[in-house]
C-alpha cells in the first residue's frame, strides 16, 4: 500500500474530504504527521465565496477553514486502505478573533491544525489561521465526533 502524500493540490484534497466545488476552501497541502496538518488558501479573497455575508468574509469562517483541515488530517492519518471515520464539528472552544474579517487579508491563508488528543469516538484539535507574513488571524479549539451513526431521516 502507498504512503499518503506529503503535499496535495485543491483537486488532491477534495478527494479526500466532503466538501467538494467551491465549498472546499483549501488550495493546498503543505504538509502533515500523525499529529498535525498545514495547508494554504487563497478562496478568503473570492467575491463569490460560498460563506460571504453581505458584510464581507467574517472571521468565524475560519472555524471552516480549520474544520477542513481537520478533515484532511483524519483522511490522510487513517489506516491505508480503510475508509476515514466520518466526523462532525462538536464543539468550538476559546476561539480568538485577532481580525474582524479575512476577505481583506493580503495573500494566502495558512491554516494549521493540531491534533491533541483523541480516540475512536472523538478527537480534540488545536488551530491557528495566519498570513503569510505570520500574523495570527484566528487560533481556538475543536472537538470533533467520529463514528456517529447516521440517524435516518
Amino acid at each position: 500500500m502507498s504512503t499518503p502524500p506529503q503535499t496535495l493540490d485543491r483537486d488532491g484534497i477534495a478527494a479526500r474530504i466532503p466538501h467538494s466545488g467551491s465549498m472546499c476552501l483549501l488550495d493546498g497541502l503543505l504538509g502533515w504527521d500523525a499529529d498535525t496538518v498545514r495547508c494554504r488558501a487563497s478562496s478568503h479573497r473570492d467575491a463569490a465565496h460560498p460563506l460571504r455575508s453581505p458584510g464581507g468574509l467574517l472571521a468565524p469562517v475560519a472555524i471552516e477553514y480549520a474544520s477542513q483541515a481537520m478533515a484532511l488530517h483524519g483522511a490522510l492519518t487513517a489506516l491505508p486502505g480503510s475508509t476515514p471515520s466520518a466526523g462532525f464539528l462538536a464543539a468550538a472552544r476559546s476561539v480568538t478573533l485577532h481580525v474582524p474579517r479575512l476577505d481583506d487579508v493580503p495573500g494566502l491563508l495558512l491554516v494549521q491544525a493540531t491534533r491533541l488528543a483523541g480516540a475512536d469516538q472523538q478527537a480534540l484539535y488545536q488551530f491557528t489561521l495566519h498570513d503569510e507574513q505570520g500574523r495570527l488571524l484566528v487560533d481556538g479549539r475543536a472537538t470533533v465526533v467520529l463514528n456517529t451513526p447516521l440517524v435516518p431521516p
